[in-house]
């Protein structure tokens, strides 16, 4: 399976967004539904039905609503959800053919989703992410949490794992930290069904950000990559840059909201606190501006030395050569 983002669709080719100050001006031009939709039915048509594509939404994302729709119009076979409870999702979905995946990060998390969603829609998770506190960008927990070792992703998943089957046997996904083959057998036989992975992704030809993107991680030691302050008001995790000892010394980018990006924010107001806007590091990042992009990363980024195939790493993570003979 593999995930499209939902957010900045404004900044993909597809788009034509009102611009403002060299940004995408509001939500919809930020996040155009049109582009989100013409993306997924890019990726359907690339995949050539090998596989399931799906779409990536945050909760906090400024209009949830419209990029759940987008979605299913361009055919996501899936939608993931985390940065929040996607409790509301079932009903903007209705009763599209397309799995619901929630992202949580515990026990309790998971109990609050399949409650409300069973009271209230008759639906359960077609399987849930648990993501543990080593992953690239926003964490589930707070700064103190994300160190604490009753965290780690072997210790939160037995608690998953007991609350999954008070309400069935949908599948558990486990993220955060997981790098090669070895990971995936360890999850496996501690009781998840299977992994998600972004960070090692970063590390191949086929990832459309821009080549210096590749390279801020690529140069990456393992003490260049924390935990940083984000304005949603949970850390984040990604590569300490020259943008963090500018915000330190107050020579930051401007601050000025002009996407009105995640709700959290409250229209800029969490970006004044932490001194950035996230929505424009971010994409200033993925378009290959070093000085004032902000590059998330999990914690195995520093492990990351090379580029490689998508081919190749799949083979690699999953031991099966014969991938190269069934894709042919």
């Amino acid at each position: 399976m593999g995930l499209v983002s939902a957010i900045g669709t404004g900044y993909h080719g597809s788009a034509n967004p009102t611009m403002r100050l060299g940004r995408p001006d509001g939500t919809d031009s930020l996040n155009p539904p049109k582009a989100l939709e013409w993306i997924v039915r890019a990726a359907r048509e690339r995949s050539g039905g090998r596989g399931a594509v799906g779409v990536n939404i945050l909760c906090a994302i400024e209009g949830y609503e419209s990029a759940v729709r987008a979605s299913i119009a361009g055919g996501a076979q899936m939608i993931v959800s985390g940065a929040g409870l996607p409790l509301a999702l079932p009903g903007y979905v209705g009763d599209a053919d397309v799995a619901l995946v929630p992202i949580v990060s515990s026990g309790r998390a998971l109990s609050v989703i399949c409650k409300q969603w069973q009271r209230k829609y008759n639906r359960l998770p077609d399987a849930v992410v648990l993501e543990g506190p080593e992953s690239g960008g926003h964490q589930g927990f707070s700064h103190d949490g994300c160190l604490d070792p009753a965290h780690t992703l072997e210790n939160i998943l037995p608690e998953v794992i007991e609350e999954r089957n008070k309400w069935g046997d949908f599948p558990i996904l486990v993220a955060g930290g997981v790098w090669d083959h070895a990971d995936i057998q360890r999850f496996l036989a501690l009781g998840a069904d299977g992994v998600q992975m972004g960070t090692r992704f970063i590390g191949t030809f086929e990832c459309d950000a821009s080549p210096i993107f590749k390279e801020v991680i690529l140069r990456a030691k393992a003490e260049d990559i924390g935990l940083m302050k984000s304005p949603v008001g949970l850390p984040a995790r990604g590569v300490r840059t020259s943008l963090q000892r500018r915000i330190e010394a107050g020579t930051a980018p401007q601050i000025r909201c002009v996407s009105n990006c995640l709700s959290p924010c409250g229209h800029g107001k969490g970006a004044m606190a932490v001194g950035y806007c996230i929505a424009d590091r971010l994409a200033d990042a993925m378009q290959g501006n070093e000085e004032s992009g902000l590059f998330f990363t999990g914690s195995n980024g520093a492990k990351l030395r090379e580029l490689v195939s998508v081919r190749d790493l799949i083979e690699e993570l999953t031991q099966d050569p014969g991938l190269q003979r069934i894709y042919a």
